[in-house]
């Protein structure tokens, strides 16, 4: 039996969890409306650029006091962020 190229990447491809994925999204449209940019939020919230990155791109958990000082750095409320998820 020959298997399908197609399967044998998608199998090989990490999906990234949804709920990774929609926190990033909303992370970076919050960001966005602030007028900041990864490297700006990352200074005001005293965390890494590289992280921020990371989690806009969906590829990183996030602690509460990390999303308490992102929310502070956006000036929005933490159920703003994870609101839909």
């Amino acid at each position: 039996m020959e298997r399908n190229p197609f399967f044998l990447l998608a199998s090989s491809v990490k999906l990234k969890p949804k709920h990774l994925r929609q926190f990033g999204e909303t992370l970076r449209t919050h960001r966005k409306e602030a007028g900041l940019t990864q490297e700006k939020l990352a200074e005001k919230a005293d965390l890494h650029h590289n992280f921020i990155s990371a989690l806009e791109r969906g590829e990183m958990e996030i602690s509460l006091g990390s999303m308490v000082k992102i929310s502070k750095a956006l000036k929005v409320t933490i159920q703003d962020l994870v609101r839909g998820i």
